[in-house]
């Protein structure tokens, strides 16, 4: 199969006069006539969509944009990749959808999950199919986690997101996203989280004199401290929604022998660092840990569908039949794609390309080291952000960082913003995304942060 949406099966993004074009806009205001509040990407990236084909995007008024945005990171290779779309309508035909009973579809995607992990790890891991979204899997291994241990203590890490549901927001560091719902779940502590890791998985010299990891060593040891043996400590191994923060080596790892020495169980949430989207299978596996809790979702059927599992020490397996349930944790067609997008990750050495891509971004961004706006540039595999800064107080450059997403849009690229009051701008491209296509959309991100001069900034801008 190798038909395209998109005409002429687009190679660069083209954009005609302003934005939102006509027919987006009126979609756009019907949009916020009558759909919730709650919306937030439309708000940003003012489009609306009509069609998608690997790294680009067609809106309704023909704009052609690359999208590296990617669903939220879901579409890891890309929009309608002929293989995926072609095993899900292979599956639509026989069955959509089986609760928890077995199927080959499920069993197939088991079988290719489980595969993924290392032999050693893989002996011991059991694997549980949540509801359809990554904070579902974070409610469920929660649930597992103070289930299995008899604790109800959760230890968390400031700049951490996990998911909008009640628990996964309570387990997140985001303040104002919690602010406005009374009661949430207790026994959450958060301590620091080493940020002084730079593109790899390892501490920069010079950079940062903080002991995170002896904060929670101290805390956990000391028993007039103030925190009960907790259920679980959950993790993330690049705090994404962050701003694409990368913990230090040593941090990670001290993580891993403090909470095995004590009993503790470590959830690792790998929902959008998983499946490829760092350069390995799991982000877990460069920082040389064995978790006892893996969260996975957004990619795991490299399309879009959706489906969640958490992966999971069998020795934790001590919850009761029914103990964490969802009507659509059988989706056969999120299967189905699942087990084509590792067959096709293999086929085509999809992780390579991650690796050989992000070293490409790193060269293509090195010139805004000289940007005295840009506070950081960092990535590790295909999930890259740009920091913005004011380059008199220092203070997150949230302004400029919108702006930057809006000349972006304008030149088209599609780009999210994160971090500390949203003045990150992140990327997360498909994982087979194309040389030429990093090198396009670099251009226009490089030329887009250039211009965005801050208000308050009177500085020359930097030789180009």
């Amino acid at each position: 199969m190798t038909t395209f949406l998109l005409p002429g099966h687009p190679t660069a993004p083209h954009v005609m006069g302003d934005l939102p074009g006509p027919r987006s806009a009126a979609l756009l205001s019907r949009q916020e006539r009558r759909e919730s509040n709650a919306r937030t990407y439309p708000r940003h990236l003012p489009i609306a969509l009509a069609e998608g084909d690997g790294s680009f995007v067609r809106d309704v008024d023909g704009n052609v944009f690359i999208d590296f945005l990617g669903g939220a990171g879901v579409l890891s290779l890309g929009h309608n990749h002929p293989d995926l779309v072609e095993a899900v309508i292979r599956q639509l035909g026989s069955l959509t959808h089986g609760l928890d009973f077995p199927t080959p579809a499920k069993d197939a995607f088991t079988e290719a999950q489980l595969s993924m992990l290392a032999p050693e790890l893989r002996r011991r891991m059991k694997i549980h199919f949540c509801g359809p979204t990554g904070a579902n899997a974070v409610e469920a291994a929660v649930k597992l986690c103070k289930i299995a241990t008899d604790r109800g203590d959760i230890v968390s890490f400031r700049g951490a997101f996990h998911g909008s549901t009640h628990a996964a927001m309570a387990l997140s560091g985001l303040v104002s996203q919690k602010a406005p719902v009374r009661n949430g779940m207790p026994g959450v502590h958060f301590f620091p989280y080493c940020s002084c890791g730079s593109g790899t998985p390892g501490p920069v010299p010079g950079r940062c004199t903080a002991d995170c990891a002896a904060d929670l060593e101290r805390a956990l040891h000391d028993s007039n401290g103030g925190i009960p043996p907790p259920a679980a400590v959950i993790l993330e191994l690049v705090q994404g929604e962050g701003g694409v923060v990368i913990p230090g080596r040593d941090f990670v790892r001290r993580v891993r022998s403090l909470t095995r020495s004590l009993g503790i169980p470590l959830v690792v949430d790998e929902v959008q660092t998983g499946c490829g989207r760092t350069g390995t299978w799991f982000a877990f596996e460069q920082y040389g840990i064995e978790p006892d809790v893996v969260l996975a979702s957004k990619a795991l059927s490299g399309i879009g569908l959706p489906v969640s599992v958490i992966l999971y020490d069998a020795a934790l397996d001590t919850w009761a039949p029914g103990a964490h349930i969802g009507t659509f944790r059988g989706n056969q067609l999120a299967f189905a794609a699942g087990v084509e997008a590792i067959r096709v990750i293999r086929r085509d050495g999809v992780l390579a390309n991650v690796r050989r891509r992000g070293e490409q971004i790193a060269d293509r961004l090195a010139v805004l080291s000289g940007c005295p706006w840009v506070r950081e540039v960092r990535g590790l595999g295909l999930m890259w952000g740009i920091e913005m800064a004011d380059p008199d107080s220092g203070r997150p450059a949230t302004t400029v960082a919108s702006a930057v997403q809006s000349h972006a849009l304008r030149h088209g690229l599609i780009v999210e913003r994160g971090g500390r009051e949203d003045a990150v701008v992140r990327i997360l491209p498909p994982l087979n995304v194309t040389a030429e296509v990093v090198d396009t959309a670099c251009a226009i991100l490089v030329e887009a942060v250039f211009a965005c001069r801050p208000a308050s900034s009177v500085r020359p801008g930097p030789a180009r």
